[in-house]
């Protein structure tokens, strides 16, 4: 579930192994890409952190994030 804190909608992703957390970032960054809309985020092991705000608009949550967020979630296997 994602979570809006200090101006970022966050959320962390947790998989079997490194292996499905990598698969998952691919699927985000081809997501990303198409929007023109880049998350922060982090990756160990099994694990992916995502922080989300738009850079353009003062670093705060806009619709942009919401609608990559949106995507994000069809995209957990």
């Amino acid at each position: 579930m994602w979570t809006e804190k200090n101006n970022t909608l966050y959320q962390k992703f947790t998989f079997k192994d490194f292996s499905e957390a990598f698969a998952f970032m691919t699927r985000v960054a081809l997501a990303a890409e198409k929007m023109d809309h880049h998350p922060s985020w982090t990756n160990t092991w099994n694990t992916v952190e995502i922080s989300l705000n738009t850079h353009d608009a003062g670093d705060i949550v806009t619709e942009k994030d919401q609608q990559l967020a949106k995507k994000i979630d069809k995209l957990v296997s």
